[in-house]
C-alpha cells in the first residue's frame, strides 16, 4: 500500500516521489497500456459499423459486490480486464506484473443497485483531520453552510433508484485508514494530452462525478476544470455543506483540473463545488459534467450513472437505413412538458415513462419516421424551453430519471421511430450556480463582451477558441449520441454562432483578422464537431437551425463546408407563409413568392421546418395564419401541408399543427386535445396522416430529395390562375409523381396538364377529400394519357382540379 500522504494542503503530485507514485499505483493501467487502448479505440471507431450495446455506460457497469484480496496473478488479470472495460472497443492488453498497490478490479464501476455496502471501518483518527492548505484564507471552517445547506439539502425525489452510500459498518476486509478526499485518478498522460489540445471527445468518461471501488471501498470520484481557482471541495449533505472538509487535489500538470476520491459516497448524493477563487471570490457551482441534477428550482448536482440496458440492437443495427438522405425524413417536434398532462392534475408533467405509453404510439400513428424533443437536457428555467442550458449531460429532472429517458427513446426504436435532440452550442445562462464566471474568471464564456454576451438572449456565448471549452461541447454531443442513443443532433442558433456582428450595431463588434464579419472560431469548432460526429456515428445526422445564406453548412468539411448533414429551409418557410396568408384573389401578384425556393433548393440539404418558433409571440397558429372563412382556412392549411410533403427536402412540424390547434402554443399547459373530436381538427389530423403515407410510398418523393434531377417543373408559371404543376422524381422514372396545387376557391374541370410519362395515371391524393373535411370534389377513375404535348411533355391528361387543394398522380 503506498504510503498514506499528510494533508496539511491541497496536494501538488509533483512535489515528492512518493506523491506520484500514490497516484500512479492506484490507477487501473499504465501509462503504456492506455496508449495502446486510446489508438486502437480510435482506429476501431473509424472502423466499426453501426450497433448497439447491451450498456449505456460501460464505466459505469454495476459491480458485483466488493471482493476480498487478490493474488497477483488474479490482480494482473484484473488489471486487463478493466483496461477493456474503459476501452470497449479496443482489444484488451497485457498489463504489466500487478502489486499491491493496483488491487481493486473495480475501479470505473458503479456500485450495484441490489447489492448493500459493507464500507471499511474509518479510523477514528480522521474525524479531527486538518483544514486544507487555503481553507483559513478563504474564511472556511468545520461549521455547515447554513445558507447553502437550506436551498440545497432536498433530496432527489426518488429519481434515481439506487443507494445513497454513507455506512460505516465493519466488513471482513482488512481495515484501512483513509483520508476524507484521497488522491485517485481516472485521467492518463495521453488523456490530458488530448483535453488541453481540445481532442478529447469522451470527457464525461473522465470528469464529474464516478463511483468507483478504490482501496476495496466503494466512493465517488470527483473531476473538475477550474484553472483559475486557489482552493476546490465538494460540498454536500454527506459533509453537511462544509466548504473545508473535502478539498479536492489540484494536478500538477497545469491542465487546472482538481480531482479526488471519496470514500463511501455513492449514487443519490447530491453535491456541489466550493471554488475560492484566485480573485477572492467564494463560488458554490454544480458540476458542469454532472449526469443528473436536482428538479429546479433546486440546483445542486446528484453523484448518478447512465447503466441501462437496451433492448433497441435491430434499430442500433440498421439505424442507417431509416436516417439516409434517400429515405424518407418526416420529423414531428415535440415540447415534452406540454404535449399532454394529465386531466386530473393539468400543472403537473408526464414522466417519460407515462410519456412513452402515449406519445409513442401517437407517433406511429401519424405516420412520422423521426421525432424531435425540443432540449431535454437540464435548464432552470422552464419559460425558456429548454434553451438555456446549465446541464450539458444531465437529462432534466423534470420528467423522470436518465433510464427513463432512456426507456422513452427505447420505445420510439422499437416501433421504427428516429429521435432527434436539440442541443444548444451557442449560448448559455448567467446563472450563478452553472458556468458563467465558473472558476472566478469567464472561463467558459468569451471574456470579451463583444463576442461573449448575446444581447438577444441576454446570455453569454461560448469561447469557441478555447481547446478545453470545445471539448466540452463535443463531449456533450457524443455523449447524448452514446449513452441514450440519440439518433440525430439539431443544432440550435448556429448562425447567431457563425458572424461576429449577430444582432449588434454598429461598433459593438469587432471584425476578425480578415476583416470581415465571420466567427472564424465557431466556424472552426462546427467543422471539428461535425468531423468528430461523424466519425464516430456515421449513421446520424447533424441538423444546422441556420437562417441566413451562409454558404456550405451541409457541404463536407474536406470541400471547403461545415459538415451538416442537413438545414433548415428557413427561407422557404418564410415565403410560403406569406404567400399563404395572402387572399387567394391577390395569390396571382405574388406568385414568385412560392415558386423562388426552387431556385436554391438545391444548393444545400434542407429540412422545410414548421417549428414551434412560428406558432407563439402573436405569430398566431398555424391555422389562424390562414385567410377566408372557416372552411377555406381548413383547405388552405391542408393545402400548404400538402406543398410542404411534396416539394423537395425533409420535413418537420410542430405538435398540435397536425389537428390544426386554434390557439397559439402555451409551454405552460397541454395541447388543446379536446378540440380533435370536432371534424374539421379531425379532418386535419387525417391529412397529415395520409400526407406521411403518401411521403412514404413513393420514393419519388424522397430518394432524391437533395437534388435537382430529382424535381421537374411541368407548369411554374400560370400565376393567372395561382396553379403550379411539377413533378418529382426517383431512381424508377416510372415511380414518377404528378403534383398539382390550386392555390384559389375555384374548381377548373377539363384542366389538361402534362405528364412525364405515357400511360394510365391515377389520383393517389387528394386534399379536397371529404374525409379531410373537404367538398370530395375530385378524380375518381384512372386516366389515361394522350399522345398530346402540353407543358413541354410529350403526353398529358384531362383532370379535375379541386378548389385549394392539392391533388397528385402517380402510375402505381
Amino acid at each position: 500500500m503506498a504510503k498514506k500522504t499528510e494533508k496539511t494542503k491541497p496536494l501538488n503530485i509533483a512535489e515528492g516521489n512518493e506523491a506520484t507514485n500514490l497516484l500512479s499505483d492506484d490507477t487501473t493501467t499504465t501509462n503504456d497500456a492506455l496508449l495502446l487502448n486510446d489508438k486502437a479505440k480510435t482506429k476501431a471507431d473509424k472502423d466499426r459499423k453501426p450497433k448497439s450495446t447491451k450498456k449505456a455506460d460501460d464505466t459505469d457497469a454495476p459491480v458485483k459486490g466488493i471482493k476480498a484480496k487478490k493474488s497477483k496473478a488474479e490482480d494482473a488479470a484484473s488489471m486487463a480486464t478493466s483496461a477493456a472495460e474503459t476501452f470497449p472497443e479496443s482489444q484488451p492488453v497485457k498489463a504489466k506484473k500487478a502489486s499491491r498497490k493496483t488491487e481493486s478490479v473495480a475501479d470505473g464501476q458503479t456500485f450495484p443497485e441490489s447489492v448493500p455496502v459493507k464500507a471499511v471501518k474509518k479510523s477514528g483518527a480522521k474525524a479531527t483531520k486538518k483544514q486544507p492548505s487555503g481553507a483559513s484564507e478563504a474564511g472556511l471552517t468545520n461549521e455547515p453552510n447554513a445558507v447553502t445547506e437550506q436551498s440545497s439539502s432536498t433530496k432527489n425525489n426518488d429519481l434515481n433508484a439506487l443507494p445513497v452510500i454513507h455506512s460505516s459498518t465493519e466488513s471482513n476486509l482488512p481495515s484501512e485508514e483513509f483520508e476524507a478526499v484521497e488522491a485517485y485518478s481516472r485521467f492518463t498522460d495521453f488523456d490530458i494530452d488530448l483535453f488541453k489540445g481540445g481532442k478529447h471527445y469522451k470527457l464525461y468518461e473522465k470528469l464529474g462525478s464516478h463511483v468507483v471501488t478504490h482501496k476495496n471501498v466503494v466512493g465517488t470520484y470527483f473531476a473538475v476544470w477550474a484553472p483559475n481557482a486557489q482552493y476546490v471541495s465538494v460540498i454536500g449533505n454527506f459533509n453537511g455543506w462544509n466548504r473545508g472538509s473535502h478539498a479536492l487535489y489540484h494536478r500538477w500538470d497545469a491542465s487546472g483540473i482538481w480531482e479526488g476520491f471519496i470514500p463511501h459516497v455513492g449514487h443519490g448524493e447530491i453535491y456541489k463545488y466550493f471554488i475560492h477563487s484566485h480573485s477572492g471570490e467564494k463560488l458554490e457551482k454544480s458540476d458542469p459534467y454532472a449526469l443528473q441534477s436536482e428538479q429546479p428550482p433546486q440546483t445542486a448536482s446528484i453523484v448518478s450513472h447512465t447503466y441501462y440496458e437496451w433492448k433497441d440492437e435491430n434499430w442500433m443495427r440498421n439505424r442507417y437505413e431509416h436516417n439516409a438522405l434517400d429515405r424518407p425524413y418526416s420529423v414531428y417536434e415535440v415540447h415534452l412538458g406540454s404535449w399532454a398532462r394529465s386531466p386530473e392534475s393539468p400543472d403537473s408533467f408526464l414522466t417519460y415513462s407515462e410519456l412513452a405509453d402515449k406519445l409513442v404510439p401517437y407517433v406511429k400513428e401519424m405516420g412520422f419516421t423521426h421525432v424531435e424533443f425540443m432540449p431535454v437536457m437540464e435548464h432552470p428555467f422552464y419559460p425558456s424551453w429548454g434553451y438555456q442550458l446549465t446541464g450539458y449531460f444531465a437529462a432534466t429532472s423534470r420528467y423522470g430519471s436518465p433510464q427513463q429517458l432512456m426507456e422513452l427513446i427505447e420505445r420510439f426504436h422499437l416501433e421504427g421511430i428516429g429521435v432527434i435532440l436539440d442541443w444548444v452550442p451557442s449560448h448559455f445562462p448567467g446563472d450563478g450556480h452553472a458556468l458563467y464566471r465558473f472558476d472566478g474568471t469567464h472561463l467558459y464564456e468569451h471574456e470579451d463582451v463583444r463576442k461573449g454576451y448575446h444581447p438577444d438572449w441576454t446570455s453569454y456565448i461560448f469561447n469557441y477558441g478555447r481547446n478545453e471549452v470545445k471539448a466540452f461541447l463535443i463531449s456533450s454531443a457524443m455523449f447524448w449520441l452514446e449513452r441514450y442513443h440519440a439518433d440525430g443532433i439539431r443544432v440550435d442558433g448556429v448562425a447567431s454562432m457563425l458572424y461576429l456582428d449577430y444582432s449588434r450595431k454598429q461598433g459593438e463588434w469587432e471584425p476578425n483578422m480578415y476583416g470581415n464579419n465571420f466567427n472564424l472560431e465557431a466556424i472552426d469548432f462546427l467543422k471539428e464537431f461535425n468531423m468528430a460526429v461523424y466519425s464516430h456515428f456515421p449513421d446520424v445526422q447533424t441538423i444546422a437551425e441556420e437562417s441566413t445564406s451562409f454558404n456550405g453548412v451541409t457541404k463536407p468539411v474536406y470541400l471547403g463546408g461545415l459538415g451538416f448533414g442537413m438545414k433548415w429551409m428557413m427561407g422557404w418557410m418564410h415565403d410560403s407563409l406569406n404567400y399563404f396568408k395572402l387572399d387567394p384573389v391577390h395569390r396571382q401578384f405574388h406568385h414568385n413568392e412560392i415558386t423562388f425556393s426552387l431556385i436554391y433548393a438545391f444548393t444545400e440539404n434542407f429540412m422545410l421546418p414548421f417549428s414551434h418558433d412560428e406558432v407563439v409571440y402573436g405569430k398566431h397558429s398555424m391555422l389562424c395564419k390562414m385567410p377566408g372563412d372557416e372552411w377555406q382556412r381548413y383547405a388552405n392549411l391542408r393545402l400548404l401541408y400538402s406543398y410542404m410533403f411534396t416539394h423537395p427536402g425533409a420535413k418537420l412540424l410542430f405538435m398540435g399543427a397536425e389537428f390544426g390547434q386554434n390557439a397559439e402554443w402555451d409551454f405552460g399547459k397541454s395541447l388543446d386535445w379536446w378540440i380533435s373530436q370536432y371534424d374539421c381538427h379531425l379532418g386535419m389530423q387525417e391529412t397529415v396522416k395520409a400526407l406521411n403515407k403518401l411521403y412514404k410510398s413513393y420514393p419519388a418523393l424522397y430518394e432524391k430529395a437533395f437534388g435537382k434531377d430529382g424535381f421537374e417543373w411541368i407548369d411554374g408559371g400560370n400565376s393567372k390562375d395561382s396553379i403550379i404543376v411539377y413533378a418529382r422524381k426517383g431512381h424508377d422514372a416510372g415511380n414518377d409523381v404528378v403534383v398539382m396545387l390550386n392555390m384559389t376557391p375555384l374548381v377548373h374541370y377539363d384542366f389538361r396538364v402534362g405528364v412525364t410519362q405515357q400511360g394510365e395515371w391515377r389520383e393517389v391524393f387528394n386534399s379536397d377529400d371529404k374525409n379531410f373535411w373537404g367538398t370530395g370534389v375530385n378524380n375518381p377513375y384512372p386516366l389515361k394519357s394522350q399522345n398530346k404535348k402540353w407543358h413541354g411533355q410529350e403526353n398529358s391528361i384531362e383532370i379535375t382540379i379541386p378548389p385549394l387543394s392539392a391533388v397528385v398522380f402517380a402510375q402505381k
